[in-house]
Formats: C-alpha cells, sequence, structure tokens
C-alpha cells in the first residue's frame, strides 16, 4: 500500500478548507429554489434595502410577504421556506394553493438559538443550530419528521425525497435520516467512509465533492443519475439534483452539464452560458446566469422540447447571501451593491471563474446594520486574508503536482491501484447503472416510440421498499404475478369499469391497500393497439409527476412482456356518471349526491384539479377528455380527475395560443371547435366541463334519448341552455333532487350561467379555470347562506344580456383557500 506523504495531506486540508464548495439541490438553501409540484421557482432580489423574495408560477409573478430580509431559501413538494438574515426566523410558504399570494407561516422563532442551513425535502424542513451544529426538523409525514442524534454536529445538511442528510463536522462522514428510511440508510452505507466537503440531495440519490474534489454520487440509480461524467478534482462546483437527474456547473467557467433522467435534462440552448448558482425541481433545473443574474429554466417539467429554455420575468437576483462575515474565497465582484449596507456577498467556490463581464450592481441601499468590527480590524483582516488565499494558491498548485504524480504513477514505475474512499468510480457508458445492478443502457440508438416508453418507465422505476404511504409521490414497478394475486386473477366480480386503453379492476395488494389496476388490451400492432399503447405511455409521463388533491394519484406500473397495467389509488365511491346515470340510482335517497350543496361541492374539486393542470402544471396540461366517467370519487366524497390516456401538453407561452392536431375525445363533450378546426386549447376542456355541469343540474346524460314518441337524440346542451337563458332553469333541474332552498337557488342559478358560458361555441368567449373556480367557490359558500362574504350582484330570476355577461367574476370576487 501507497504511504501518502505528509505534504498531500496538506493539499487536502487547503482543498478542503480554503477551497469550500456550496452547492444547491432539491433542497438545499440558496438564494434561488424551486417548490416543484406548483412549478414555483423563487429567489431573493438584489437591490433592495431589504432582500425581499419574489416568485414566479404560472405566468405571473408574486411578491411575498411580510417584506423583510432573507438570507437564504429553500423549496420543496409543495411549500419553501425562508430564513431571515440573522438566523432567528424561520417562515414558510405554502405553494399548493392557486391563490396569487402566499400566506407566511412562522416556523421558527427563537433570538438565542439561530439557525443556518434551512433545507427543504418533499414534505419536511430541516436546519443546523448554529452554536450546537445540531440539526433540528419540523413538518414532514403527520408533521412529524426524525431528528438525527443530538450528539451528531453537522457542518452543512441537504434535504431530498423523505431523507436528509448531513456532513459530519467531526470526520465529513455523510449520515442520513428520515420517513424514507430505506433510501436514507442506502445513500448513508453507500458513501461509507467517505469523507466530503459537500453533499446536495435529490429524490432517491445524493451527490457532493469529497474532500479531494471529485465528483461522487450515491443512492439510487434507476435513471442514470448516478453516471457522473469524468472529472478531476474541483472541476465542478454547483451541483443540483432532480427526482431522477443531476446538473453541475464547471469551476473554470460556470458552464453547467446534466446527466441522468433518460438525456432529457442537457439543454443546448445554455451551452456556453455561464452559471453562478443552479436548483433543480422534480424534473426541470433552473440556473442564476452570471452575465445579468436573470433566471433561466430548462428540462422535461419546463417545456416541451428539453433542448430548449425559458427565461423567467423575475427581476436580478442575489447571487449569493449577504453576509457581514469575512470571506474565504474573497468577494464576489460588486457584491457590496448587491446588499444592503456592509453585507457582502462570498464567492462561493475560490476556483471559479470570475465572469469577464460582472452585472451591474442596482444603486446604492439604505445604511445597514452597524458592523460588528472597527475598520482597521477589518482591513487588518483583509490583508491577511488576501495574505492565505495567495499563499494557499501557491501551495495548492506546486501540491497539486505532487499529488497527480503520486495518484497517476508519474513518479513511480508501477502505476498504483486507487482506493475508491478517495477518488470515485466513474460508470462507463456501456456499464450496467444503478444501485439495485440492473441497468439500462444501450449501445445502439431507439425507436422514438421505445425511446419514451423506457423514459417513461425509467421515469417512475424505484426499489420498493414497504408501504409507498411514507413516499407517496414515487410509483412503484409491479410484477404482473403480483396484480393477478391483488384481483384474483383479473376475475369478472373484480372488474369496476373501462378507461382510455383498457379495463379496470379492484384488488388488495399483498400490504392491504386497496388500489384500482387499469389493464391494457393486447394483440397484434394495429392502429387501435398502438392508440392504447399511447395512453398508456401518456398516462405514465403525465401522472408521474403531478401530485394534486383533486387529481387520482398513480400508485405504480407494470409492463410485462406485451401485458401494460397501471396502478391507481382506489377511489371507493366510483364515478361521477355512475351516480348521475345509474338505472340504480332512481329513489330520492338512493345517492350522497341527491343535494345541490353536495353536487356543486363535487364540480369545485373537479374545476380546481382541471385548473391545476391548466395554470400550474409545468408546462401545462390539457386533459382533452373531461367528462363525468372521468371524475371520481373518493371514500370522503371528494372528486378527481382521471384518465390521462389523451392529455397533451399546453402552449408554452402566450405566443403559441394554439395546438393543431387530430380532434379527440369523447362525442357529447367535445369542443365543437376543436372538432371542426382540429385546434386545440384550453378551453376545450372548459367546454367539457360545461357539458358536466349540465349533467349535474338536470340528470341527463351528455346525449340522451329524448322523451315521447319518436324522440330521437339530442344532447343536454341543446336541451338545457336555451331554458336557462329563457329564465326557466327550474324546468330543466334534476327532479332527484328536492327544489332549491332559498339560499341554494342563487347557486345553482350561479353554476347554470357558469356551464352557460363554459359551452359557448367560441372558445375566446368561454370563461378561464380560475374563473369557473371563483365562481364553484362562490356557488358553494351561497349553499352555507354566506353571501354576504361577496360583493356580486344578486342574481334574478330573468337575467338581462349585461347580467348573464357579469356572472363571470371580476378580481374582486374571488375567493381564496
Amino acid at each position: 500500500m501507497m504511504r501518502i506523504p505528509s505534504c498531500v495531506i496538506v493539499a487536502i486540508f487547503f482543498i478542503a478548507f480554503v477551497f469550500p464548495s456550496v452547492s444547491v439541490g432539491l433542497g438545499s438553501a440558496s438564494t434561488l429554489s424551486v417548490s416543484y409540484e406548483s412549478g414555483t421557482v423563487c429567489g431573493i432580489l438584489s437591490g433592495n434595502s431589504s432582500q425581499r423574495i419574489q416568485c414566479y408560477r404560472g405566468g405571473q409573478t408574486i411578491s411575498i410577504l411580510p417584506n423583510v430580509s432573507f438570507e437564504v431559501i429553500s423549496g420543496g413538494r409543495n411549500f419553501f421556506c425562508g430564513l431571515t438574515w440573522d438566523g432567528s426566523i424561520m417562515l414558510c410558504w405554502d405553494t399548493s394553493f392557486s391563490n396569487t399570494s402566499f400566506e407566511s407561516k412562522r416556523v421558527y422563532y427563537n433570538t438565542s438559538v439561530r439557525l443556518r442551513d434551512v433545507t427543504v425535502g418533499d414534505d419536511q424542513v430541516c436546519a443546523i443550530a448554529v452554536e450546537t451544529q445540531v440539526a433540528m426538523c419540523w413538518r414532514g409525514v403527520g408533521n412529524r419528521f426524525p431528528w438525527p442524534s443530538m450528539d451528531q454536529q453537522f457542518q452543512s445538511i441537504t434535504s431530498g425525497g423523505g431523507f436528509s442528510c448531513g456532513i459530519l463536522s467531526s470526520n465529513g462522514r455523510v449520515r442520513c435520516w428520515g420517513t424514507n428510511n430505506s433510501t436514507a440508510q442506502e445513500i448513508q452505507n453507500q458513501f461509507g467512509n467517505i469523507s466530503m466537503n459537500s453533499l446536495v440531495a435529490g429524490g432517491s440519490h445524493a451527490c457532493g465533492l469529497n474532500i479531494t474534489g471529485f465528483l461522487v454520487c450515491k443512492g439510487r440509480n434507476d435513471s442514470g443519475q448516478l453516471e457522473v461524467p469524468e472529472n478531476s478534482s474541483f472541476e465542478f462546483a454547483e451541483l443540483a439534483l432532480g427526482f431522477n437527474h443531476s446538473c453541475a456547473t464547471r469551476s473554470s467557467n460556470g458552464s453547467v452539464v446534466c446527466w441522468g433522467g433518460g438525456g432529457q435534462f442537457s439543454s443546448n440552448f445554455t451551452n456556453g452560458i455561464p452559471f453562478q448558482l443552479i436548483s433543480a425541481g422534480s424534473d426541470f433545473t433552473c440556473g442564476l446566469e452570471t452575465r445579468n443574474l436573470s433566471v433561466i429554466c430548462w428540462g422535461p417539467g419546463m417545456s416541451m422540447n428539453a433542448s430548449s429554455s425559458i427565461y423567467l420575468p423575475l427581476p436580478q437576483i442575489v447571487p449569493g447571501p449577504c453576509t457581514l462575515t469575512n470571506c474565504s474565497c474573497g468577494q464576489y465582484p460588486g457584491s457590496a451593491g448587491f446588499c444592503a449596507g456592509s453585507a457582502t456577498i462570498c464567492r462561493r467556490n475560490c476556483l471559479q471563474a470570475e465572469s469577464p463581464s460582472p452585472p451591474s450592481p442596482p444603486p446604492a441601499l439604505s445604511p445597514p446594520p452597524p458592523a460588528s468590527k472597527s475598520s482597521s480590524s477589518k482591513a487588518r483582516d483583509r490583508g491577511l486574508l488576501a495574505f492565505l488565499i495567495g499563499g494557499s494558491i501557491g501551495c495548492f498548485s506546486g501540491l497539486c503536482t505532487i499529488v497527480y504524480c503520486f495518484w497517476t504513477g508519474a513518479c513511480c514505475c508501477k502505476r498504483k491501484k486507487i482506493h475508491n474512499s478517495v477518488q470515485p468510480t466513474i460508470t462507463g457508458g456501456n456499464a450496467n447503472a444503478g444501485g439495485n445492478g440492473s441497468g439500462d443502457i444501450f449501445s445502439l440508438p431507439l425507436s422514438r416510440s421505445s425511446t419514451i416508453r423506457r423514459q417513461s418507465s425509467r421515469a417512475m422505476r424505484r426499489q420498493r421498499s414497504g408501504t409507498s404511504s411514507k413516499h407517496a409521490d414515487r410509483a412503484e414497478e409491479f410484477s404482473l404475478a403480483e396484480l393477478e394475486v391483488a384481483t384474483n386473477n383479473f376475475s369478472l366480480e373484480n372488474k369496476i369499469g373501462s378507461g382510455s386503453f383498457g379495463t379496470v379492476y379492484k384488488g388488495k395488494l399483498a400490504d392491504g391497500r386497496k388500489v384500482a389496476i387499469k389493464r391494457g388490451e393486447t394483440g397484434t400492432k394495429t392502429k387501435k393497439f398502438q392508440e392504447k399503447e399511447t395512453a398508456f405511455e401518456s398516462e405514465i409521463a403525465f401522472l408521474s409527476r403531478l401530485h394534486h388533491k383533486y387529481l387520482v394519484r398513480l400508485v405504480g406500473f407494470c409492463e410485462e412482456k406485451d401485458e401494460k397495467l397501471l396502478v391507481y389509488d382506489y377511489m371507493k365511491n366510483g364515478a361521477l356518471y355512475d351516480h348521475l346515470h345509474s338505472k340504480n340510482n332512481v329513489e330520492k335517497s338512493s345517492s350522497v349526491l341527491n343535494s345541490w350543496k353536495m353536487r356543486i361541492k363535487i364540480l369545485l374539486d373537479a374545476a380546481r384539479g382541471i385548473e391545476y393542470l391548466h395554470n400550474y402544471a409545468v408546462p401545462p396540461i390539457i386533459h382533452r377528455d373531461i367528462k363525468s366517467s372521468n371524475i371520481l370519487l373518493d371514500e370522503n366524497w371528494t372528486a378527481r380527475v382521471s384518465d390521462f390516456g389523451l392529455s397533451l401538453m399546453g402552449p408554452q407561452s402566450p405566443g403559441e395560443e394554439y395546438l393543431s392536431m387530430k380532434a379527440a375525445g369523447t362525442v357529447g363533450y367535445m369542443d365543437p371547435e376543436y372538432y371542426g378546426l382540429h385546434v386545440l386549447t384550453a378551453k376545450s376542456d372548459v367546454y367539457g366541463l360545461g357539458v358536466v355541469l349540465l349533467e349535474i343540474l338536470t340528470g341527463k346524460r351528455a346525449i340522451f334519448k329524448e322523451e315521447g314518441e319518436g324522440g330521437g337524440p339530442t344532447s343536454v346542451v341543446d336541451y338545457a341552455v336555451p331554458k336557462i337563458l329563457a329564465g326557466e332553469l327550474e324546468s330543466v333541474l334534476d327532479a332527484r333532487v328536492e327544489p332549491p332552498e332559498a339560499h341554494e337557488a342563487e347557486a345553482v342559478e350561479l353554476v347554470a350561467f357558469t356551464a352557460v358560458h363554459c359551452v359557448n361555441l367560441e372558445g375566446k368567449e368561454r370563461p378561464s379555470m380560475t374563473d369557473i373556480v371563483a365562481n364553484l367557490e362562490r356557488a358553494f359558500s351561497l349553499c352555507d347562506g354566506s353571501h354576504e362574504r361577496f360583493s356580486s350582484p344578486t342574481i334574478s330570476n330573468a337575467p338581462t344580456e349585461s347580467q348573464r355577461n357579469s356572472r363571470i367574476h371580476t378580481e374582486d370576487d374571488i375567493t381564496l383557500d
């Protein structure tokens, strides 16, 4: 065994402590963060007397209150948190609601025990106490998240998908904990005795620089997220990790390189662009451009074309935390102009190249809090710091030669084998990938269809570890044998319906979970079968990244031989269609839905789910098959939108208003404008929902046979709309429901006129989903007799044309959850 000279050890010391690297991942502290479920990107603004937060979501910027100074922020699944500049207060904001503002919630306040390194994971937030270096955590599943041992002190921590990890101050080893304990232990065990200088967590993996500066990734490798590019010591600086991809910036020029995720995260658009820092969401990455401090995002979660990028309309973001402490690597160029008073921004990496043309700082700011050190002491410190930096760089240059000499064997007769705790193993392109030993690397190019299928599968795949309730946004891969047992070999008695590509069965998994299993049709590669295959891929692609209270959750999938199956949460109370149109639902007492309040509540739930698809999914999604049979009811009678087999990504920008393609959908619910012109917009979903509103009001099918002799098929739109406009709403209401009481009548009428607007022949005349949700919220509150909360005019039984047009709410009418 080769003995490492003492000068090499000294070199390692200088590398680890003079050239630190700060990294940004799924849940690491930074001035730029992503709350990925709602596609919210937030940053701390520069050029303000206070470093306040501003966010971007769904095409609009949102200012965050309170307007106070924050040092760092961090984002997770559906919330983000910020730590004030003095570390005494931690505030969090929920981004899961469709609000135009976020309400702050104070998670921590203690002026004597201050915090640093706030990190948000899926649903947990952790931080380090400054004095004791102990890690503390909050929230999590059931508002509880495990803490590491109180006798462990951490130099830094990071949070990922149901787990958090930290680097011990004593020896640089990695320790992990969390509700997703299997992933935490797997990552910790794989790092073993490797001493780390930095660490960033992703969905089920973690990456960082070891003390010799080499990039190391550990954890699960189902999408190649561990297959780091070949690298030299401290070649990389910033890191950002998503669910199944990893990105890093190069120290030399700030350029970004990404790997994993089926190759969907590399963007030609970012070639040659230097980044000051990067931050990742579940399926996209954002970076702060060094030249002008603007925010760019790329990846499949941000655009239909993975090779393109999106500039977010955010002001200049602070290129690093503003601090009063001394900077070991020197100050960021012009940093004094970005922060209040004498606070400055430290360079995040001593080897990182300075921007050839640093951005101009904003105007001078208001006076800062007084500095704790005198001018003379600060000048002395700066001189000592300059001497230390200059000397250490010289020492480092010489010692690097020695290290290279010993490691490469250039100074010896025989090259020595390198232990993997010093230098990470780099997996070759033809090697099997994966922490579980099953790779998915191919040397031959794949066809487009098989590439989509494999990328979809890899994005979903994970090692199974007990119940998924601990980590609800991961989908499991099941074997066909498991699902056969769960459904009693797909017996007819377990058949509960059909979907866009197959038959649906009720099942019970081995761990007791009740699920709905959709089994695709098998057969030859006919056009019909290929359409079913596309529906299967579409459901996986969309539902693997959609997580919302009013969308049916995908539990897992099975792709074995010719079999394709999808596993969903079981919706105990079935489809809305069955409650409205089943022959068993004739008596007034036969269904919970036979009350106007409950029916309006179902409509509101469904509308919120569709609004999420249109406004907050990134990129936006058009469902294309909104109908009552695709609105399912869980055990609590909460409505959830299902069946994404026909769904498509929506336009990426306001300039791309229309998508033109062959029409698809269900007769009776299909947008006439889309059917006739083959032009698809989000307003096509609005039409489908309008038909569902009329179904709820009338109890009629979308297409039904009129009563009496010679009665032919007619649509509920042609049946109900003329009577509603004529003031004869009562004549079309479902007789199975008691006539609405006084306070309900206004609510039912508001729903009726909202439906009339939704089914307008011209898409541009239909309301947006935000308008519809606001009207249904108002209608639902009217059922409780609480309409005094609203300022809108009273609805009469015979509205004028101007009154009808005013039914679609104005901004003042919006009620937030």
